[in-house]
């Protein structure tokens, strides 16, 4: 990379970081920064943030958590994708669910990693994703392959998600604008595909796998 007089290189990546916990964000937006060649030009803890701050800031490299209030980052990935298409997307999260690789995958990202590795590798995966290389932990890999696709719909999923708090079938349908019946019926396929007893069972697997 080319330096400038004093060492410093010419050009430093420049990386969005989207993560809702405050300590996490300013602990990796602090080590990223220490790297030479890295520069975090913007932080924003809800994913409805991150498409306004891409367009702003212009990142070379949107560092992105998936569990983010107002938007996933998996869904922020998506938009990235059509908006700020220049931007490469980096996939870090806590849990290293195989249908949230696939999911990151189908949305744009160019990686995926869990958090619990050193900063020093995560500074790497920045860089070679810059590359164009696509870079995913090995381990949720081999997972990912075992576990085979998302059996739900679309629609299944929706009426999983809706199911959160004690929502009957009736706010289900209102929230959906379905019929009572369709969603009696969308349920019952989900909770026979993820092998369950109850929809609410059946929405806890869902999520376990990384499906919604």
């Amino acid at each position: 990379m080319t330096e400038l007089a004093d060492g410093r290189p010419a050009r430093c990546t420049r990386v969005l970081l989207a993560e809702d916990q405050g300590m996490m964000r300013g602990a990796l937006a602090l080590l990223l920064g220490l790297e030479e060649d890295i520069e975090v030009v913007a932080q924003v803890g809800a994913g409805d943030a991150i498409v306004g701050a891409a367009l702003e800031h212009r990142p070379d490299v949107a560092l992105l958590d998936i569990e983010l209030p107002g938007m996933s980052g998996l869904d922020a990935a998506a938009e990235l994708r059509e908006q700020a298409p220049g931007c490469r997307v980096l996939i870090l999260t806590t849990f290293g669910r195989p249908g949230y690789l696939r999911r990151a995958m189908e949305a744009g990202a160019a990686g995926f990693l869990v958090k619990d590795g050193p900063v020093e590798d995560l500074a790497a995966a920045i860089r070679r994703v810059l590359t164009g290389e696509t870079v995913i932990d090995p381990v949720l890999a081999a997972a990912a392959l075992s576990a085979g696709p998302n059996p739900l719909t679309a629609r299944e999923c929706d009426v999983l998600k809706a199911s959160v708090d004690g929502a009957t079938v009736a706010d289900i349908a209102a929230k959906l604008r379905l019929s009572e019946s369709t969603v009696r019926n969308y349920l019952s396929s989900a909770i026979g595909k993820t092998g369950t007893r109850n929809r609410m069972e059946a929405m806890r697997e869902a999520r376990q796998q990384g499906w919604l």
